[in-house]
């Protein structure tokens, strides 16, 4: 029997980001969650992308890390 893992990928709108260092503050911390394959922030567009398992790292988890990064994100409608 194969453990496989779902993973699903969810787009954030983040607020408050102004600089290239928030950029990796907000990759650090959502990056930690357990569950989570990868993030990638698009600065220009103020969108979190991130590969994870949702039964390990739920949304709302996500939104609750980039909180702690000292932003505000939702998720996306698009």
């Amino acid at each position: 029997m194969s453990a496989t893992t779902s993973t699903t990928t969810t787009t954030l709108r983040a607020e408050g980001f102004s600089c290239p260092s928030c950029v990796a503050k907000i990759e650090k911390q959502v990056g930690r969650l357990k569950g989570v394959e990868s993030v990638k922030v698009h600065f220009a567009s103020a969108r979190v992308e991130v590969v994870h398992d949702p039964a390990l790292a739920p949304v709302e988890d996500l939104v609750e890390a980039v909180a702690r990064a000292g932003y505000k994100a939702a998720p996306a409608a698009f």
